[in-house]
């Protein structure tokens, strides 16, 4: 039986570099098979996560934000018209895509259609466990109904390579990848299933690749750190919620209290989530919670791109492609997890 690994297992080696400046690091990703991103950051299709004001400011630094499905279809469709409109405004950003994500029954069909024609350019299927025959049939609508050249479909999320072949086969433009691995998800305590996220994402790259099909690492995101391991060992880009959410540009409202200001952030398989959107209060995988007020997005993305910037320099890369054929790791003890933080202060 082989052992499955995740980010704190494991630490990057440091190569020979010749980067001579980090600023000229170019962090280009492809997103899915015909889109492109300046910076390897996604924010999360969760409703504590990314409306209009988070996705146009990600799409300002270079990165994308998929408007979450919790919502009707008209009023997703009017944020994907506003984020258009955004970028005709800056011309700096017309190469970047509008993502929004649909779920895999009901409207879904009628929803993405409509996003299309709003001018959304990747639809991305949000489903718990995409490996699944209600993925194969609406991928299969999607393809048909959807412009093929015109709009991308991504699909998951997904923990396996024989996952990632089916769902390829079945018409996926690129793969979100990881199963129960989010901040406040609770699938791997309440089913037993899932699987290590270094591992999962080295699974899906073996298959993916090959065909030129973009992965998406989703879930356990903590650092910058974690972004860079994830991109090393086959992740094109990273979903991230948690560090996103509690900002201003977060949806919600911020609450006062004698501790200060906070702002609620929930997994979209919470009961609150459920109770909130009068779904079915059935099948409760996610936790909600209350976190302190961040300020600006902004400033979160600076850092997590500095970051990625350095672990490039680290590894002698000035680009994606390069930075992955460079990197290889060592898996590390307890010790050595420990030894890698700031230990004095602990």
């Amino acid at each position: 039986m082989r052992k499955a690994l995740t980010y704190d297992d494991i630490q990057l080696i440091p190569n020979y570099s010749s980067v001579k400046t980090r600023r000229d690091i170019d962090l280009n990703v492809k997103v899915s098979r015909n889109w492109s991103i300046d910076i390897p950051i996604v924010g999360s299709c969760m409703d504590t996560v990314t409306e209009f004001e988070m996705a146009a400011t990600l799409m300002e630094m270079g990165g994308v934000g998929c408007l979450h499905r919790f919502m009707s279809i008209d009023e997703q469709v009017k944020q994907v018209k506003k984020l258009d409109a955004f970028r005709s405004v800056d011309p700096a950003t017309l190469h970047l895509p509008i993502m929004a994500a649909v779920g895999v029954t009901g409207d879904y069909l009628d929803r993405a259609v409509a996003l299309e024609d709003a001018g959304c350019n990747i639809i991305l299927v949000d489903v718990a466990h995409g490996h699944h025959e209600n993925m194969e049939e609406a991928l299969a609508q999607l393809k048909a109904n959807l412009e093929k050249d015109i709009t991308d479909v991504i699909a998951g999320n997904v923990a396996t390579a024989d996952a990632a072949e089916d769902l390829i086969t079945w018409g996926a433009d690129g793969l979100r990848v990881g199963i129960g691995g989010g901040s406040l998800c609770t699938t791997r305590v309440k089913t037993g299933f899932g699987v290590p996220n270094v591992t999962s994402i080295e699974d899906v790259f073996e298959i993916a690749d090959s065909v030129g099909v973009p992965i998406m690492a989703d879930g356990g995101i903590k650092s910058s750190g974690d972004i860079a391991k994830a991109l090393a060992v086959g992740a094109d880009c990273v979903m991230v919620g948690s560090l996103l959410a509690g900002t201003k540009e977060s949806p919600g409202a911020i609450l006062e209290s004698p501790g200060g200001l906070f702002k609620r952030y929930r997994g979209s398989a919470s009961l609150e989530t459920k109770i909130t959107h009068n779904q079915e209060q059935r099948n409760v995988e996610g936790e909600s919670t209350t976190i302190p007020f961040k300020g600006g997005v902004k400033f979160i993305i600076k850092g997590l791109t500095d970051g990625i910037r350095s672990a490039f320099s680290y590894a002698g890369a000035s680009n994606s492609i390069d930075y992955y054929v460079n990197t290889n790791y060592n898996v590390v003890t307890n010790a050595g997890l420990s030894e890698a933080k700031p230990h004095l202060i602990s």
